[in-house]
């Protein structure tokens, strides 16, 4: 059994805001594009033109409705991987390939270790482990380490790809064991939540849960539209011309 450090220097995770999120994929493409030719590079693409469609990819956003008592919405939820406190996908691994940094808490997969036995990938409770077929071993986010570390860039592009793609700011990277850092105290103010913490792995990534209706935009009274009857205004001027 693969060990994990008891504790870490830091908690480097990601925070979503799904009450902004559009589900947009900016952030897959992104990541796809950036660790392409990064730390897990290559990512594989099999057929991507045609039947039996396969590859890597370490974030997905998944769509839903989601029903409460204030009506129906839909929910964009990316996933990816939680950089979890305590990885199941580390204790199942038999040859140390997947190992957690003690320096800032990031799980990733060394390939030259890794045999894709794929134990961690059926010990991996949030499906984020990928298994790369041509090369034959397990990938994974790796909070795009060669980027946040890289003093080549300028220290405000030192974030994650897919952070540095979302168009309506709904990621977020930082210290997550840091009470006092700006992502901490976000989560603090918004009631951020572990995914499944039931379980007992402790995932450091939090969710931001969508706001009440009460607490967004006041709803705007308009006026209703003119009658689109043939005789009425505007609206029975578009209807004559559109039945021509």
């Amino acid at each position: 059994m693969t060990c994990f450090p008891a504790s870490t220097d830091k908690s480097l995770g990601l925070v979503i805001d799904l009450d902004t999120c559009v589900g947009c994929q900016a952030c897959v493409t992104s990541c796809k594009e950036w660790n392409t030719g990064g730390h897990m590079a290559p990512l594989t693409d099999v057929k991507p033109y045609g039947g039996g469609v396969d590859g890597v990819w370490f974030n997905r956003v998944h769509t839903f409705e989601h029903i409460t008592q204030e009506g129906g919405r839909t929910v964009h939820f990316p996933r990816s991987c939680l950089h979890c406190a305590e990885p199941a996908c580390v204790t199942v691994c038999p040859t140390g390939a997947s190992y957690k940094r003690a320096r800032d808490g990031i799980v990733l997969v060394d390939e030259e270790k890794c045999i894709g036995c794929k134990l961690c990938s059926w010990a991996c409770p949030y499906g984020a482990r990928e298994f790369d077929v041509e090369v034959g071993v397990m990938k994974k986010c790796t909070l795009c380490v060669d980027r946040i570390y890289n003093e080549h860039i300028p220290p405000e592009d030192r974030v994650p790809a897919c952070v540095s793609a979302c168009p309506t700011g709904a990621r977020h990277f930082g210290d997550l064991g840091d009470p006092a850092s700006p992502i901490s105290r976000l989560v603090e103010e918004r009631g951020g939540v572990p995914l499944m913490p039931e379980l007992g792995y402790e995932p450091t990534n939090r969710y931001l849960p969508p706001r009440a209706r009460s607490e967004r935009a006041p709803t705007v009274a308009a006026a209703p539209l003119e009658d689109a009857a043939p005789e009425g205004g505007f609206l029975g001027w578009v209807d004559r011309m559109l039945s021509r």
